[in-house]
């Protein structure tokens, strides 16, 4: 086990533009490793977000993530993490709608979550916040948040928090792709 000294990311929000850029890309490409070997987070949040005292943002806390068979034929484009049915996992308001129904997740729900984490690190509030947690999650599955100032960022994060994982980015690595252009 790596002994890391630093803060969550919680501590740190929100995030000047240039910093939060830095980060997002960090996360985006441990992310990306972390897919690429079949493992989806399923509880990503700026808790579980260390920044180390080096400015080096590390993920931790995979106690929810599932490691995923490899997909059996070519035309499989994703990989599935399986969840007991009708059971949500994940920490309400930043799951994806997927984890909210108690559906199966893979790597593109983590990529929602992560959206809920750059919409808090640009705007300073989260992105589904309701007076319940039923109401948070009412939220994931029906709403969205409002505009971020920076269009740019704002297209890419709603990419991000799109209801379907078909329609969101299909790979941290090309999420962190996106964000270098951003810089």
């Amino acid at each position: 086990t790596e002994l890391l000294e630093g803060q969550t990311l919680r501590k740190e929000l929100p995030l000047p533009r240039r910093k939060a850029l830095d980060y997002a890309r960090q996360v985006a490409t441990g992310l990306a490793a972390a897919h690429a070997k079949g493992v989806t987070h399923r509880d990503l949040k700026p808790e579980n977000l260390l920044v180390t005292s080096d400015g080096r943002v590390k993920i931790l806390d995979f106690g929810l993530a599932k490691v995923a068979a490899p997909a059996v034929d070519a035309e499989a484009a994703t990989r599935t993490a399986e969840t007991t049915p009708g059971v949500a996992m994940g920490t309400v308001g930043y799951m994806s709608p997927e984890q909210a129904l108690g559906k199966p997740a893979d790597h593109r729900s983590d990529i929602f979550s992560f959206g809920a984490i750059l919409y808090e690190m640009f705007s300073g509030a989260r992105a589904f916040k309701a007076p319940s947690g039923i109401e948070t999650l009412n939220a994931i599955l029906k709403a969205d948040p409002p505009a971020l100032e920076d269009v740019a960022l704002d297209r890419l994060v709603r990419r991000c928090l799109k209801k379907s994982p078909e329609q969101r980015f299909q790979s941290a690595a090309d999420l962190a792709f996106n964000l270098e252009a951003l810089t």
